[in-house]
């Protein structure tokens, strides 16, 4: 009798043992039917870039084609290098009503950034001015410098489409000049470019546009801008009446 309750206790562990065995074996073996059973999710295609380049600017094309040989000839220069080009193109926004309302700020580099371009850099005081309520370091507007094919590209739309929409437009100055080539210009309104919508500007703002050129000369830089179509202002002198005298100097 003591060997056979011996010989059922013996049986009963492993018995147990049977089963944890085979629990687990079952466990393991549902995620795998999951996994057959789950569809695969098809791969991500992979973007491909523009296999053909960006075209250039009108303006830097028309720059090579027809205004290089004009100044070639109206100034007798000898060599291609000679010829003065634009370097760059500086537009600057100066935002005073940062000093009570900071979110005037961000509004005035999203403006930049639509009118140029790209990404503008905020400008920064300094030195601190305690009747203007402004201290060191603090933002008060924003810059942005436009070189290559976008510089190229904003002057296009400058001359050809935001000018144009001056009010009361009669032409640019032509004394903006500083004497080593670079012209300066000032806008009112940043509406007249076609980037910014009225409906979703908080306020005016005006900007100012330096056009940095190679010439050695007022002269060659006029004659520079005046060949991209630039729209100064023509004096207009008042003819002489023939029929009035000059009183004669005693």
């Amino acid at each position: 009798m003591a060997k056979d309750k011996d010989q059922k206790q013996d049986a009963k562990p492993k018995g147990d043992k049977g089963e944890n065995k085979g629990m687990p074996q079952q466990k393991q073996a549902a995620p795998k039917q999951s996994k057959k059973e789950a569809p695969k999710a098809p791969p991500i295609a992979k973007e491909e870039g523009p296999r053909i380049p960006a075209p250039p600017a009108r303006l830097a094309q028309f720059y090579r084609e027809k205004v290089v040989p004009d100044l070639t000839q109206k100034f007798g220069y000898k060599s291609v290098m000679q010829v003065p080009r634009i370097k760059k193109i500086t537009l600057n926004m100066g935002v005073g009503e940062t000093t009570t309302d900071k979110k005037v700020l961000d509004n005035a580099v999203a403006d930049m950034t639509r009118i140029a371009g790209q990404k503008p850099v905020v400008t920064k005081t300094r030195k601190s001015i305690a009747n203007f309520k402004v201290r060191a370091g603090y933002p008060v507007g924003c810059m942005v410098t436009l070189r290559g094919a976008r510089m190229y590209e904003f002057l296009d739309r400058l001359v050809n489409i935001a000018i144009p929409r001056i009010r009361d437009f009669r032409g640019v100055s032509t004394r903006a000049f500083d004497g080593r080539g670079s012209y300066s210009l000032g806008v009112k309104e940043q509406i007249i470019f076609p980037e910014i919508e009225y409906d979703k500007i908080d306020a005016l703002r005006g900007m100012d546009i330096a056009i940095n050129t190679s010439a050695r000369t007022d002269d060659e830089a006029r004659a520079l801008l005046t060949a991209f179509r630039f729209p100064f202002r023509i004096d207009q002198v008042k003819p002489q009446d023939p029929n009035k005298q000059e009183p004669q100097k005693g």
